[in-house]
């Protein structure tokens, strides 16, 4: 089974950045779109970003578009989730997960494998 492994998480101040990373130990990267997630302690995962097997195409949640970007370097086995503009309501665990359909999905159910998390805080 793929392992999924994020880094780039941290605190910052409102109005600040992070860039995500998320590595991938399978070889076989590229046949599959990834996503981003987050969650809150007792509240249900909330999709943020995924993107196409290819990088071709993307979406992003509403609340986090224009402020977000997913990118990914297949050559690298790696997604990435730049995250711009933070405001407090974007603190969260972030998850990056594997799609098993090998498309793009904002829904949680159709991915296969994930991430441990990481942890954004953004202060006000």
């Amino acid at each position: 089974q793929v392992q999924l492994v994020e880094s780039g998480g941290g605190s910052v101040q409102a109005g600040g950045s992070l860039r995500l990373s998320c590595v991938a130990s399978e070889r076989t990267f590229s046949n599959y779109g990834m996503g981003w997630f987050r969650q809150a302690p007792e509240k249900e995962r909330e999709f943020v970003a995924a993107i196409s097997r290819s990088g071709g195409n993307t979406r992003s949640a509403d609340s986090v578009r224009g402020r977000f970007t997913i990118s990914r370097d297949n050559a690298r086995n790696t997604v990435y989730l730049q995250m711009n503009s933070l405001k407090p309501e974007d603190t969260d665990v972030y998850y990056c997960a594997r799609c098993s359909g090998g498309y793009l999905s904002n829904n949680p159910s159709a991915h296969d494998s994930w991430g441990q998390g990481t942890q954004v805080t953004v202060s006000s």
